[in-house]
């Protein structure tokens, strides 16, 4: 554990990272909620304690997990259950999906209880992880760049200030990107914060209801998502920036914390992985030790804005997805050229890695199961027909001798 004592000017370059962090977060996929909401008809009020729910809860174990074990453990809703729940609340009871979210959640403290999804992360090739990584994010890479079609002067402007920063004083790049940022976007009227008010959510309880049909088309579907589309890249992503912390741990606290949440609507905490990779890379702070900070920073974040509800959510969306989508490719560059360096360095894993990050970035989805999933499985795949041990050269000679002995 670090005891190294906390300078003022180590709080600068973490706190931003988790503010970018958690702007990318609630602009870019919180906008599921609000349509899962309206899809299951909720009122105002169970819409609030759903954004109250997922954001206190979400900053409270994310920073005590940071705080804990003094790494950057960023938590995070489950997007592709967020996705993958508007489909489903429309036709099932509200008090069923409770019922069902907490069975999700007993699942996760179960599995983290067990040990067994740690050992299956130590074993997954660092190539392959490293890929993994690489492919879930370049499509926030190509988004930097992407949004210049649709405002050129705010995308050029964004870029050009990363550049002339990271040439003159690198440490503060995003620093000055997230400030010209929002400087340009005033000055052009783009966005307005001026019918923003603050008021607090006030948390509905909603006493769960048990079923058949919810355990086996919310609850189960739900768990599975969530642990192969967001704790296992989750994790790598963890792992890639060389931290060390059991997945155990992490899945029972989310898990417990998501069990707590529901009764008030929150469908699934977890840990994140392309939010968690603005915060534990070198951008966050040039000392990996340093770097827990962004993850009390990020829970202090998440807990205010649960607490204003959809106040300071609807704040978050209101930016311009071409601002969000460039802010964040660019503080998620570093992150992609480092995973794309660990996944090609080793010339007898190299092709494993290339294979796991274009099916990974290809996102295809199957079955309900996104492209992280179906990435991270074709590389397993293709390492193992390639380089595993079949051992088939001990029975060509035996399949000789048999083929000889009887005159085939």
């Amino acid at each position: 554990m670090n005891t190294d004592p906390i300078r003022p000017a180590d709080l600068l370059h973490p706190t931003v990272a988790a503010l970018i962090s958690v702007i990318v977060n609630y602009g870019g996929t919180f906008i599921l909620v609000f349509q899962g909401a309206k899809a299951a008809g909720l009122s105002p009020e169970q819409t609030a304690s759903w954004i109250w729910s997922v954001s206190v809860g979400v900053g409270l174990t994310g920073a005590w997990l940071s705080y804990r074990y003094r790494e950057p453990i960023i938590t995070a809703w489950s997007t592709p259950g967020a996705a993958f729940l508007i489909a489903v609340l429309p036709s099932t009871p509200y008090a069923e999906m409770i019922g069902a979210y907490m069975l999700s959640a007993i699942g996760f403290i179960v599995l983290g209880a067990s040990g067994y999804f740690e050992r299956v992360v130590k074993m997954i090739p660092p190539g392959i992880a490293a890929g993994l990584l690489a492919g879930i994010l370049l499509r926030f890479g190509i988004g930097a760049f992407g949004g210049a079609g649709m405002d050129p002067m705010l995308v050029g402007a964004l870029i050009l200030t990363y550049a002339l920063l990271r040439r003159f004083t690198a440490r503060y790049a995003i620093v000055g990107v997230l400030i010209t940022g929002v400087v340009l976007l005033l000055a052009l009227g783009q966005v307005s914060f001026d019918s923003v008010t603050l008021k607090f959510a006030m948390p509905v309880l909603t006493a769960p209801a048990f079923s058949l049909n919810a355990l086996l088309s919310v609850a189960i579907p739900l768990f599975v998502i969530t642990l192969t589309g967001q704790y296992m890249p989750g994790m790598l992503v963890l792992r890639n920036d060389g931290f060390k912390t059991s997945a155990s741990p992490i899945l029972t606290v989310t898990g417990l914390g998501s069990l707590l949440m529901a009764p008030f609507g929150s469908h699934a905490f977890n840990v994140a992985a392309i939010t968690a990779a603005i915060c534990t890379g070198k951008e966050s702070h040039e000392e990996p030790a340093k770097r827990y900070i962004a993850g009390l920073a990020c829970g202090v974040f998440y807990i205010l804005v649960g607490v204003f509800g959809t106040t300071l959510a609807t704040l978050f969306v209101v930016l311009p997805p071409t601002f969000i989508t460039t802010l964040a490719g660019l503080a998620l560059l570093g992150a992609i050229g480092g995973s794309l360096a660990t996944a090609l360095v080793d010339l007898r894993g190299r092709e494993t890695a290339l294979i796991t990050f274009l099916a990974t970035a290809a996102n295809v989805t199957l079955f309900g199961l996104g492209g992280a999933f179906w990435g991270l499985l074709a590389g397993l795949v293709a390492h193992g027909l390639i380089h595993g041990d079949f051992r088939l050269t001990r029975w060509l000679p035996r399949l000789s001798q048999s083929g000889a002995g009887d005159g085939r």
